[in-house]
């Protein structure tokens, strides 16, 4: 396995690597890391060394003879996990693909859903019938949180979802080591931190929600001039099953204190409700799922409310890591990671943006009748 990170070693050293180390044994070994400067790449293999007891081949564009053609081309390499700027993925995916690797890329698939669908087409087409695996790593998307609250659902312990609402409110200010990364500080894509941010939450709600998204109408604004191009989005979503619900994501919270109110998701069925935000237990970063409930008796009244939670360890790069591996070489597929469930995120962001307060049709814009 190997690793292609240019300038984005916050990233893989906090997130990646604590995660192939959580793995053990469950991981290949991380043999090569890749950047385009030697002192990054370097970085990142004493980094690995620290965690994982041994120190990656470093290769970087600064030298012809360990570039990343040269890294590529090795037999002994069968997965690559590319952590790039945003506008720069689609073309390294393809790559690694062309030269026969198994590709777990971050998250959103592509910069804008028309580049998104050309890049799956064309994974279809050439490299999947080939038994190639390319998965998005979305870690939202394997929260095991998100997924008890889906099968809580699915379960019938709300009922038949009527109404949800999702808001993400952020505070990032320009000392943050999330802002301080230079693709960020400046971005080349639509939507700068909504985009790159707010598909986590869309995916959240893509695997909660039991009916696909359909439409949306909301408004974009921009309230910190170096957030541009917009730091806001208010919506309005319906869903496939008639649920309609709120979606609201903003990184231009006034003070931190703002960050902390009234976050989270809210689901709410004919027969209870449900909620998910994150907390702490034994220091520990978890999902809470709380579950109302109350069942109707023979003349269709509800009964006594119960409540139920549920506490979930965050650990979705974990969980999403496994899945990959699983199936890159063993050939179980636990179905998370899907090109085309990521597509969709990034095209709720879109929509946000462009919709200025028209109904956008979510199917249509990813390539659906």
């Amino acid at each position: 396995m190997s690793t292609l990170h240019p300038n984005i070693h916050h990233l893989y050293s906090t997130a990646h690597l604590p995660g192939l180390q959580s793995l053990k044994n469950l991981a290949p070994e991380l043999k090569a890391v890749y950047s385009r400067s030697l002192k990054s790449s370097s970085e990142l293999s004493e980094e690995a060394k620290k965690r994982l007891g041994v120190a990656p081949t470093v290769y970087h564009d600064g030298d012809a003879s360990a570039n990343l053609d040269v890294l590529l081309a090795r037999s002994d390499i069968q997965t690559v996990i590319v952590v790039l700027p945003i506008t720069q993925q689609p073309s390294i995916i393809l790559k690694a693909l062309a030269a026969g690797k198994h590709v777990l890329s971050e998250k959103p698939v592509a910069p804008d859903v028309a580049s998104g669908i050309k890049l799956i087409a064309e994974y279809n087409a050439t490299y999947k019938p080939k038994g190639l695996v390319w998965r998005v790593a979305e870690n939202f998307e394997a929260e095991p949180g998100h997924i008890a609250a889906a099968r809580a659902i699915t379960d019938g312990k709300i009922g038949r979802v009527t109404f949800f609402s999702s808001r993400v409110v952020n505070y990032i200010d320009q000392d943050s080591k999330w802002y301080k990364t230079p693709w960020r500080t400046i971005p080349d894509y639509q939507g700068g931190f909504l985009l790159d941010g707010g598909v986590h939450s869309t995916a959240a709600l893509r695997v909660m929600l039991p009916g696909d998204l359909t439409h949306l109408s909301g408004f974009a604004s921009l309230n910190k001039e170096w957030l541009a191009p917009h730091d806001t989005i208010n919506t309005i979503i319906k869903a496939a099953d008639g649920s309609h619900g709120i979606f609201e994501l903003s990184f231009a919270a006034p003070a931190a204190s703002r960050s902390a109110v009234g976050n989270g998701t809210i689901i709410t069925g004919t027969e209870g409700w449900l909620s998910v935000s994150q907390t702490k237990v034994n220091d520990k970063a978890v999902l809470r799922v709380t579950i109302k409930s109350a069942k109707p008796d023979a003349h269709g009244k509800l009964g006594p409310e119960k409540e139920e939670v549920i506490d979930e360890e965050v650990r979705g790069v974990q969980v999403e890591l496994a899945g990959f591996f699983a199936a890159a070489y063993e050939q179980r597929d636990d179905g998370l990671g899907d090109p085309f469930g990521a597509l969709k995120d990034v095209a709720i962001i879109e929509a946000a943006l462009n919709s200025e307060g028209q109904p956008i049709d979510l199917v249509k814009l990813v390539g659906g009748s």
